[in-house]
Parts: structure tokens; C-alpha cells; sequence
């Protein structure tokens, strides 16, 4: 199976989806990957860290496309690349299909099979391949608000650590699982005062006592969301549901009770968002302002530290890539149920119930 790594064309997303070191462990094994010329500028990795890790250089995305069987990007196909998808590809990627039918439909048109990193589970039903994204966006949204909350971007002037004889600012972060917890942490350490709601209480116990009382922990319901918004200076948003579209749990009337210049930092947003208030943006233009609040709504945050970013993400993806083009599509999805789970696209069908259910088309299950 030829492995195919295109340049990325979202805005500003400057990952990629192989390191030089991930490429030079398949060619090792006898594979032939090719990779689009400047596909790893971004990341600090040029073309010749891939030649001499046996990558084949390809001139064009449509000659990578076109040479490929496999092919591994970061982010979902953007337009420009759908007329290059075939019934011949296995695309694996971030899709976050749920958000987006237009998308859907389109990949459903290619005849394609799509696999999605989100989606993909591990031996303990964990996302391996969402994780260290999650972890980098959990932790970039606390200094991304921190940014934002500055009077020259917008916001209300508040420091979040506050100083000696003013208290720090209040950042209260909705979810509790891996982008929560990650937010959470920079937000402690920042020294700001941190609420987390979460329904999830078995993850708000082991919050608290990882943090001995240094957070407010609080079951999460619509009373008491409105009630927290209203006290914030930055909201971080970390709903998320697997493979479905995020629940909407800030109203546009929640959003008017916030103080003036406060922020709220929508990470979930790649799914749909959880505040009714935001909607996707691009780090060209991130920003935002609805009943004067600021809203980020960036669906590639890990895109900004790209060097990181594609460290952590071959590191988790390159098993499963291995295993695709050892055994080809069929035997791994078949011995390796987790990533049978990734699947959300089979040879032009759609197989995820998730993203039938969001956008109302019909879902074929996986039948091998």
C-alpha cells in the first residue's frame, strides 16, 4: 500500500501528518511513501528530512493523491481536495463529519473509505489518536483566553493570576474529560480561581482530589451554567460526545448575563460547539463578539504549535497506520475492533450512526 502525505491547505494549520521519523519507519519496512513538497515546512521538518528518510517527493497534492492508496493527512479534506478522493483511497484523518454535511456528503460521493482519528478506540475503549490533540488544545485555550481578555484584543483587562491585593480572574471550564482537565491545569498554574462543571462526577472526584481543594468542582446542569457564566472572565467549552455533533448547553440569553469583555473559548467547536452563540473561525479572523462577549471558535487550535503538534500526533497514529498497510484495510478492521470503530466511511457508504443521526442520512453498518 503507497502511503500518500499532502500539504495541509486549512488556514493556518502548519501540521503535518508524518514526521520524518514516522516516514522513515514505514519505508524501513518496505513501504513507498510519497509526500507533497512542503508538506512539513510548517512544522520545521523540509523536504529533504523526507528524502533521507526515504519519502518520494510529489510536486502537487493532486500527484500525491493521485500516486497513493492511503492517505494520512491532520484535517478534513478541505474542497479543493474532494474531486481528488476516489473509491481507490483510504483516508484517515481528523473528520469530525457530525459538524458538517456538506463535508459528508462529498466524501460519500468520492466513494472513498474514511477512517477518523476521533473515533478510533484503543484495547480500553480510550481515543488514542483524539488525546494528545485534546491535551494541546486544552491547554492552548487557557492561553489563547488569556490573550483575548486583553484590553488591546477586546477584552476586559483582567489579568487571570491576579496580583497581590487584587483577585485573580475566574475561568470556569464546562466538561470535565481530557480538554477540560488539560485547561484545567494551565488555569491552576496560571493562579487563576477555576470552577469545572461536568457531568461526570466520577471524573470531578478525581479532579478534586488531584487538586486538594484548589478548584470548585460542580454538577453540571443548565441552572448552574448560567449561574457560573455569569461570575466568569474566560469560559472554556470541552462538551464533547463521540462522533456526534456537541450539545448546544450555552444559550445565546446565558451569554447576555457574562460581564463585558469576557471570553469564552469554544473547543468544541470542531464538533458543532457547545454555546449557541459561537460558530467556526479561522486564526486569520478567530474572534468573534456576540452580546458583548468574545467567542473563539478555531476548530485547529494545535494547528498554532505545529512542531509539538505533529510529534504527538505520529506518535499516536503510526501504530494504527502500520497495521493498515501491513495487512491491508479489510484484515485490520477486521482483527482490531477499535479501529473498526474509526470507520466512518465504507466504500461510499456511511457506517457511524453519530453522523446519520445529525445529518438525517441513512447508515449502512459495517458488514466485511
Amino acid at each position: 500500500m503507497v502511503i500518500g502525505v499532502p500539504k495541509e491547505i486549512k488556514d493556518h494549520e502548519f501540521r503535518v501528518a508524518l514526521t520524518p521519523q514516522g516516514v522513515a519507519e514505514l519505508c524501513g519496512r518496505g513501504h513507498r511513501v510519497v509526500v507533497q513538497q512542503g508538506a512539513g515546512e510548517g512544522s520545521g521538518f523540509d523536504d529533504q528530512a523526507y528524502q533521507q528518510s526515504g519519502a518520494v517527493l510529489m510536486a502537487t497534492a493532486e500527484q500525491t493523491f493521485g500516486e497513493a492508496q492511503l492517505i494520512v493527512k491532520v484535517k478534513e479534506p478541505q474542497p479543493q481536495e474532494w474531486p481528488m478522493l476516489s473509491p481507490n483511497h483510504v483516508l484517515f484523518t481528523y473528520l469530525h463529519l457530525a459538524a458538517s454535511k456538506t463535508l459528508t456528503e462529498s466524501l460519500l460521493k468520492s466513494g472513498c473509505t474514511a477512517i477518523a482519528y476521533e473515533t478510533t478506540e484503543d484495547r480500553q475503549g480510550q481515543f488514542p489518536l483524539l488525546r494528545p490533540m485534546s491535551e494541546i488544545a486544552g491547554r492552548m485555550s487557557v492561553q489563547i483566553g488569556a490573550h483575548f481578555l486583553e484590553k488591546l484584543q477586546g477584552g476586559s483587562g483582567t489579568l487571570l493570576g491576579g496580583v497581590p491585593g487584587v483577585p485573580p480572574g475566574h475561568v470556569v471550564v464546562l466538561g470535565s474529560g481530557v480538554v477540560g482537565s488539560s485547561a484545567v491545569s494551565i488555569a491552576v498554574g496560571m493562579g487563576a480561581t477555576v470552577t469545572v462543571l461536568s457531568v461526570d462526577l466520577w471524573q470531578l472526584r478525581a479532579l478534586d482530589a488531584h487538586y486538594q481543594g484548589r478548584i470548585v468542582t460542580v454538577a453540571s446542569s443548565q441552572a448552574m451554567i448560567q449561574e457560573y457564566l455569569r461570575q466568569a472572565d474566560l469560559v472554556i467549552g470541552s462538551v464533547y460526545l463521540p462522533a456526534a455533533r456537541t450539545p448546544r448547553v450555552i444559550t445565546r440569553a446565558m451569554v447576555s448575563t457574562m460581564k463585558p469583555g469576557s471570553v469564552i473559548v469554544d473547543v468544541s467547536i470542531d464538533q458543532g460547539g457547545c454555546a449557541e452563540t459561537t460558530r467556526p473561525t479561522t486564526h486569520t479572523d478567530p474572534v468573534v463578539v456576540v452580546e458583548g462577549v468574545l467567542h473563539y471558535g478555531v476548530p485547529n487550535i494545535p494547528g498554532i504549535v505545529p512542531h509539538t503538534s505533529t510529534f504527538a500526533l505520529t506518535n499516536a497514529t503510526l501504530p494504527f497506520i502500520v497495521q493498515l498497510v501491513e495487512g491491508g484495510l479489510e484484515e485490520a478492521i477486521s482483527v482490531n475492533p477499535g479501529l473498526r470503530k474509526g470507520v466512518n466511511l465504507f466504500k461510499g457508504q456511511l457506517t457511524c450512526q453519530a453522523v446519520g443521526d445529525a445529518h438525517g442520512l441513512v447508515v449502512k453498518p459495517l458488514d466485511l
